[in-house]
């Protein structure tokens, strides 16, 4: 606790109200949201397992947990829930999914699963083209998010375009709820939604949680405040960490404003302002203080710091994007010649992902060594999530959103009717979707064809089961996957020839990889089926560890987007393309959402360290065209005299001269 400053101390020690810590970039909040659950159990002796943290993300939910756990040991710290919105929706869930309606062992579907299930809805009603597809899925999702349901969005419809997505909306529901599913938005809509209308289940759940922490408060949608103000109830138990400047999140759903709800519905909220910032040089604080004083504010704060002025703020304006990465990447390589750098002190951050196209090639061309965060994992692509469906149903067939998922992939001619009066049945026998198949109540339920079509799919997949227990499994595999030609309909459905094939290459590589994990495996005595399933679940795992690994530390200039770098922090920064329609984006000057790109460019400045660079082009190319640019109105929202610009006409030719002189003495000293 002596670690901590004035404001942060006053932050974990008021536990008699509800708190609201705004928590500046670089403040040091995740210590103080730590320290107070150390507090809470150790000085307050609260048991830990009625206490909840909740973040936003895996990574953050995991660094907090190893955090907790470096200052509350052994048993002390039992039963403390630290999780994601999501996990903690998930796990409400699965403890009353009886009160719910649902089966034991629901399915969840991912964005990818959701988006399957709508494109059969829409293909099979005819009312709307797929390329709609994904307008109708962000418009669905941000209903469940803002709790709107089905009949309130068809009610509340301005067009009947509207109207028709509310009823595709309300179909993908009564879809789901027959599958014994639920999708990404429900994990938070139907605990909310329960709460509301069972107040017993509820009471249940507030007894659990006494005390409740969450993380990153300004990027809580709708739905996840309302689960928050459920669960707390008028005790007020409550402290939120969050900093209205850094909401980044709103085409996510993320609503700023309920930081400012907080004031009214808590009239005794407690406001602590952490604005010490143990990050940045104060040159760096007063730039991104001064641009963010552009937008209003319910909750006033200045950034300072004790580490020195540092210098000016750097905006080098190149001829064309071309001459802007080749700027970026060759003062990157002098400087850490020059300076003696590592090149993970670099980040370079942009607005698009198409920016770090021509980056990539400037940083190749030096051979500089670099890293895209963000990437897709390999079992994150379409066509490794189906292979890897199949091979899961292989071995159990009692896997439902397995099912789901392969059922119709490649297409077989099975409707979602067919599939919802599956689910209806399965769910009212308690079995599983591949089991309610074969059972004669089923049989009446849907027409002969459908129902042949069916069988026809589930004593295929029998034999596939079969020959995998037998003593090649890999070759079963592969016969599968030839029976089906899914090389065939990744043909079909890829935008052109070379994608299907990359994308058939992938399915090969994961089977290769089966048969490596099974040769080392030989020596096992265990049965085939269960060689197979310990194969699979050996790959998922190995997924998940090549994630982890992503967080490496290696010597690489690191590339992302500004939405990416939230929560980080390098050295050195280049802001790459402070021009407008990159910076203020053109559909945010269209939407009039200004405000937010300003948030976005401040959470840019407040990554860097040291030293920030914020360069543009004068020209660039779009659309096949080239074009004037105009520069970023929010370089004139800098103050002038922290800023030095470059490329705007001036000629210094003592300080080329002396930069020069000192790249090469650092060399010579090299050699030396």
């Amino acid at each position: 606790m002596n670690q901590l400053n004035p404001r942060q101390k006053e932050a974990v020690h008021y536990i008699d109200g509800p708190c609201l810590v705004l928590a500046g970039a670089g403040s040091g909040k995740t210590s103080v949201i730590t320290r107070k659950i150390a507090y809470l159990i150790q000085q307050c002796e609260l048991p830990a397992r009625h206490i909840a943290a909740l973040t936003f993300t895996n990574k953050a939910a995991r660094e907090m947990k190893e955090r907790v756990a470096s200052l509350v040991r052994g048993p002390a710290a039992k039963g403390l829930t630290v999780s994601t919105f999501h996990n903690l929706g998930l796990n409400i869930i699965r403890r009353e999914y009886k009160a719910l309606g649902y089966k034991p062992g629901f399915s969840i579907f991912d964005a990818e699963d959701a988006r399957s299930l709508l494109k059969e809805l829409m293909l099979k009603d005819g009312e709307m083209d797929s390329d709609l597809l994904n307008r109708v899925q962000h418009q669905v999702s941000n209903w469940k998010n803002d709790l709107t349901t089905p009949e309130q969005a068809i009610a509340m419809a301005q067009s009947p375009g509207e109207q028709t997505i509310g009823m595709i909306y309300q179909r993908y529901n009564q879809a789901l709820r027959a599958y014994n599913a639920v999708d990404f938005d429900d994990l938070i809509l139907v605990p909310v939604e329960l709460f509301q209308s069972q107040p017993e289940v509820l009471q249940r759940w507030q007894r659990k949680i006494r005390y409740l922490l969450v993380d990153e408060y300004q990027d809580t949608n709708s739905s996840q405040y309302l689960l928050v103000q459920l669960l707390i109830g008028n005790r007020g138990a409550l402290t939120v960490v969050g900093d209205d400047d850094q909401s980044i999140y709103a085409w996510r759903g993320a609503r700023p404003e309920n930081m400012s709800l907080l004031k009214q519905d808590f009239p005794q909220l407690r406001v602590i302002k952490l604005e010490q910032n143990y990050r940045s040089t104060s040159r760096i604080l007063r730039v991104a203080n001064h641009l963010i004083a552009h937008n209003p504010h319910d909750f006033e704060k200045a950034l300072w710091s004790e580490m020195g002025l540092g210098d000016p703020i750097r905006v080098v304006r190149c001829v064309n994007e071309d001459a802007e990465a080749e700027r970026v990447a060759t003062e990157i390589l002098t400087d850490r010649l020059r300076l003696q750098r590592k090149f993970r002190d670099y980040a370079v951050l942009y607005r698009g992902n198409h920016q770090a196209r021509l980056l990539e090639i400037k940083l190749q061309h030096h051979q500089i060594p670099y890293k895209i965060s963000g990437g897709s994992s390999f079992f994150s692509k379409t066509e490794i999530k189906d292979a890897m469906a199949y091979l899961r149903l292989v071995v159990n067939p009692d896997d439902d959103n397995a099912f789901l998922r392969v059922i119709n992939t490649p297409r077989r001619q099975i409707g979602t009717s067919t599939l919802e009066a599956l689910g209806h049945y399965a769910t009212e026998r308690h079995i599983s979707l591949y089991a309610a198949v074969d059972e004669v109540g089923f049989q009446g339920r849907v027409a002969d064809k459908a129902h042949e079509r069916l069988q026809r799919f589930v004593h295929w997949l029998g034999k596939v089961s079969d020959n995998c227990r037998g003593d090649a499994p890999v070759h079963a595999i592969r016969e599968m996957l030839e029976d089906m030609d899914y090389e065939g309909w990744l043909h079909q459905n890829a935008s052109t020839p070379k994608a299907a094939e990359r994308r058939w290459e992938n399915v090969n590589y994961l089977v290769e990889a089966l048969q490596k994990t099974l040769e080392r495996n030989e020596d096992d005595n265990q049965e085939g089926d269960v060689r197979i399933e310990d194969a699979i679940a050996k790959l998922v795992l190995r997924d998940l560890l090549e994630r982890q690994e992503e967080e490496d530390l290696s010597d690489q200039v690191q590339l992302m987007t500004l939405h990416a770098s939230k929560g980080l922090e390098f050295p050195h920064v280049y802001m790459v393309g402070m021009e407008e329609d990159l910076l203020p984006h053109r559909n945010s000057i269209e939407d009039g959402n200004i405000e937010e790109e300003r948030r976005l460019t401040y959470v840019g400045i407040t990554r860097a360290q040291r030293t920030l660079t914020m360069t543009l082009a004068g020209k660039r190319k779009q659309f096949g065209d080239i074009s004037e640019t105009t520069p970023s109105r929010f370089l004139e929202e800098l103050p002038q005299e922290d800023v030095e610009y470059e490329g705007y006409g001036e000629h210094n030719p003592e300080k080329n001269k002396a930069k020069g002189e000192e790249t090469l003495n650092s060399l010579l000293n090299m050699f030396d």
